[in-house]
């Protein structure tokens, strides 16, 4: 943790939050490769609607990954990379409902569901260890999702 006294933060604490970034890559890298499942697969009188919605939120978690990455070499520690990593830390799990419009966006809003949580755990423990950086980014991430959240709901008539 090499970075921690540079950037001002506890080794201690960058251990910590690195780690729970690592579960965030961890459910990110999962959600990501659903949703590309997802847009390839999509069948049905709803795949005009859902194939370049899905193409969107890929393209936008596969650049959260990169930042979520890029934040844990930051604090000094090294992210995750592997999928047989991912999967054994992961509470999102891989979809197998991937052709089906209404499935799919049923496991991207359990996904969200996931993702949101983590981000508001992280939002607490950087909070506490005066880590902005990280706090911002998850704060950014949650406004964003939020609304995401009620688009998906909104499509399936909730």
């Amino acid at each position: 943790m090499k970075n921690a006294s540079i950037i001002g933060l506890k080794e201690t604490d960058c251990k910590k939050i690195s780690e729970k970034l690592n579960d965030l890559l961890a459910n990110y890298s999962v959600f990501y490769q659903n949703t590309r499942g997802s847009h390839w697969n999509i069948k049905g009188d709803q795949f005009f609607t859902l194939h370049p919605k899905f193409e969107e939120l890929y393209n936008s978690l596969v650049l959260k990954i990169d930042e979520i990455a890029e934040r844990i070499l930051t604090l000094g520690a090294t992210p995750a990379h592997n999928y047989s990593d991912y999967l054994k830390v992961a509470t999102i799990k891989e979809s197998k409902e991937v052709t089906d419009g209404t499935k799919s966006v049923e496991q991207i809003l359990s996904s969200f569901k996931v993702v949101l949580d983590l981000q508001r755990e992280l939002l607490d423990i950087t909070d506490a260890a005066g880590d902005e950086g990280t706090n911002s980014q998850m704060s950014d991430y949650i406004t964003e999702q939020e609304k995401e959240v009620w688009m998906y709901n909104s499509y399936l008539g909730k």
